[in-house]
């Protein structure tokens, strides 16, 4: 199962998240990037980053010590 980490509308911060997270030997999975796209600056529908739940943790432990705290959601599930 996965749990939600991120939702944004900021494609930079997905790809950016993506990165650091792929470098950390997690697998992220980003929902609603081609709905975003099409809407644009919009912000109708925002991007959604999720990870593994038995990487959720280590994810959002990850993002608060590069400073990306505030971003992170509170844990739902996909």
């Amino acid at each position: 199962m996965f749990a939600e980490l991120i939702r944004t509308d900021d494609a930079v911060l997905v790809s950016y998240v993506a990165a650091l997270l792929r470098d950390r030997g997690i697998q992220p999975t980003i929902l609603d990037w081609n709905v975003s796209q099409l809407h644009g600056a919009v912000g109708w529908q925002p991007q959604r980053i999720l990870v593994d739940d038995d990487d959720w943790a280590a994810a959002r432990l990850f993002l608060i010590e590069a400073g990306l705290g505030a971003w992170i959601s509170e844990r739902h599930h996909d």
